[in-house]
């Protein structure tokens, strides 16, 4: 029966569990990650793929030997499209950052790649997840291995990076937390297709006929969605009919056409917000999606859980290796101020592209109005492109 004794206890192997594990490695503090899902999983789990500079920057910082700069793609702007009419952002200009087309499962490969390096212990595939004497200051996880063996590890410290339906959010004691939630009346149908792109940076289209996302993955694979209703089946969209819709939406007097191709993959993407507060308790702490997440519009998901090791790991650092336990005491306090602007930008960037099917003709005009000001205003679209590249770290 496999028994540890470690620092930090992190569930969940996803880019944030990763991160911070291999950040306090270079710190000389030592942990042992777990996850439910296979490497092969999460490696193949298509998911966003907007990184911010200062996502960039984190990864650089901690030596992780990543593609971004090989595999990825610098992109100094986007285009925001109303009714057929581009607008063009110039992030370099405006504010003086990009954003990088990466995907996320490229990220963990490179970060599981250098967890692995690090010889330190990481378990996929476990079952049974389960947590205890959160309160002490001496935890607990246990799990049963991909072997059948019984795995327990014994911490100082716990870190909930398992999503939004991972074990870790519950051990929070009820009438110590509060759970946020926003759900919105639409959803995204996603593909992926065999294409080269579009245009050569992402185009978000607001038009009559609703929202459409003209994303990127690759050179040869691209990733568009187009705003659809919750209940929408699949089965009922036949490629042609997704290619007439997609480009129905981005029609505008300048001629603009996708550049077509075999979808690959069909998809509906529900679209929630949610964020649990505080991100802590006793000896456990939560980043990522375990405590919040937002809609994709505004490209917020994985740079939040990594601003929330930017934060976790220092304090963690502080406090095992200085016994600084007050280094800790404000990181829900800090990481959840960063959490609410994003979710404010995700939420205003959803509500001004989306056609909302409850709204009435007012709400709809004024959505319309408050694009526009961000649109036709120089302080407008600074304010677009530094919520879009993100806020500092930490």
């Amino acid at each position: 029966m496999p028994e540890f004794q470690t620092d930090v206890a992190i569930v969940g192997a996803g880019p944030a569990g990763l991160l911070l594990a291999h950040t306090l490695h270079n710190a000389g503090i030592d942990s042992v990650v777990i996850d439910n899902r296979s490497r092969d999983d999460i490696a193949h789990t298509h998911r966003a793929g907007i990184l911010e500079a200062g996502s960039v920057r984190m990864l650089e910082a901690e030596g992780i030997e990543s593609r971004v700069h090989t595999a990825g793609h610098r992109h100094d702007g986007i285009d925001i499209r109303v009714d057929g009419v581009s607008h063009s952002f110039d992030f370099p200009s405006l504010i003086g950052e990009s954003v990088w087309l990466y995907p996320q499962n490229e990220i963990f490969v490179d970060l599981s790649a250098a967890r692995e390096r690090t010889g330190r212990p990481t378990f996929y595939s476990v079952t049974d997840t389960a947590l205890g004497d959160i309160e002490t200051e001496r935890p607990w996880v246990s799990a049963t291995t991909e072997d059948g063996e019984e795995l327990t590890i014994s911490a100082r410290y716990v870190v909930g990076s398992d999503g939004s339906r991972g074990p870790c959010r519950s051990m929070i004691p009820a009438d110590t937390k509060q759970r946020f939630f926003q759900e919105y009346p639409f959803a995204w149908f996603g593909i992926l297709c065999e294409a080269p792109p579009s245009h050569e940076v992402l185009i978000y289209s607001r038009s009559e006929r609703g929202f459409a996302l003209i994303s990127q993955r690759s050179e040869n694979v691209q990733r568009m969605y187009f705003q659809t209703s919750p209940d929408t089946e699949v089965a009922d969209w036949s490629d042609d009919r997704i290619w007439s819709e997609l480009q129905a939406r981005v029609d505008g007097p300048d001629g603009f056409a996708l550049k077509t191709g075999a979808i690959i993959d069909k998809n509906i993407l529900p679209f929630r917000s949610a964020v649990t507060e505080p991100m802590q308790h006793g000896s456990l702490f939560l980043a990522g999606d375990s405590a919040h997440t937002v809609p994709p519009t505004g490209a917020k998901g994985l740079n939040l859980a990594f601003a929330d090791v930017s934060v976790l790991a220092p304090a963690l650092i502080s406090a095992l290796k200085d016994s600084d336990a007050e280094a800790l005491a404000g990181y829900s306090r800090t990481a959840t101020k960063r959490v609410w602007k994003a979710q404010n930008f995700s939420y205003q960037m959803t509500r001004m592209l989306h056609s909302d099917p409850s709204q009435d003709a007012f709400e709809t005009k004024r959505s319309l109005g408050e694009l526009n000001s961000i649109l036709e205003s120089e302080h407008g679209r600074r304010y677009l492109a530094e919520c879009y590249t993100g806020w500092p770290k930490g």
